[in-house]
């Protein structure tokens, strides 16, 4: 693997991890990435992968994204990764995974700077600043790199409540929804009125750190049966990378 990037983590994480991010250069490194993403999803979480090989997270887009992958130097073990499609290779491929979950027609205009990111995983030993430092630090060289200029993923919410801590959470988005231009339209609309939307709930570090960022939700969650979880849709337009997080990310 060619290392983009690498942190001395050993303030943020014990001295043992020294972690290195970069793009997955191989077949293998990509299998390790999927493997990951399965013992996560389908072992911890519970999801219902649509996959051929026991053990391995793959789908029809797999093949044509780059798959941004954090490893442990010492163990060499791969221990955070993102799947990120490029307007390129969505157009190869026909669309954007997020186009399963929401009608994405008022971003046309967009898809030719528009990269998607999705599958965005963490070992649970290392679910801390560190490795969320490295991989934020990897998607914004990629964007850099290629000069493209907005970020759109889908931010999952567990509905392990039957759905009421994701309408308590999505009630007190307002101040972060997106302009009518840009707003998408769920194609299973995750049923908000027949939900408790004034449960106290707390916000996913993940979607946390996307607001803080300066990111926008383009609407109504959309419900995921397959992973049982309410998705937002998320807009990240580089500009609006608010100036700690573009200093600290991108050497703004």
């Amino acid at each position: 693997m060619t290392t983009i990037l690498k942190t001395t983590a050993q303030r943020a994480r014990p001295a043992r991890h020294a972690l290195s991010v970069g793009l997955a250069q191989s077949e293998r490194e990509i299998l390790e990435a999927q493997k990951l993403r399965y013992r996560i999803f389908a072992g911890e979480l519970g999801a219902k992968l649509p996959t051929r090989t026991p053990g391995i997270d793959q789908d029809i887009y797999d093949p044509y994204c780059d798959h941004l992958v954090v490893r442990d130097e010492n163990t060499a073990e791969v221990v955070g990764t993102y799947r990120i499609l490029s307007p390129e290779n969505a157009r190869r491929i026909g669309g954007y995974y997020s186009e399963n979950e929401f009608d994405l027609t008022r971003l046309q205009h967009l898809r030719p700077r528009l990269v998607e990111i999705g599958r965005s995983c963490v070992h649970a030993d290392y679910r801390s600043g560190a490795t969320i430092t490295l991989l934020w630090a990897g998607l914004a060289k990629y964007m850099q790199d290629h000069g493209h200029e907005y970020l759109i993923g889908c931010a999952s919410i567990s509905m392990a409540d039957g759905g009421h801590a994701a309408a308590s959470l999505y009630n007190r988005l307002e101040a972060h929804m997106s302009p009518l231009e840009y707003r998408v339209f769920p194609r299973c609309p995750l049923p908000l009125a027949a939900l408790r939307n004034d449960q106290p709930a707390e916000m996913p570090p993940l979607i946390k750190g996307y607001l803080r960022a300066g990111a926008y939700v383009c609407g109504d969650p959309a419900w995921d049966p397959d992973f049982n979880t309410a998705d937002l849709p998320i807009l990240m337009p580089m500009s609006r990378v608010n100036g700690r997080y573009a200093r600290h990310f991108m050497g703004k």
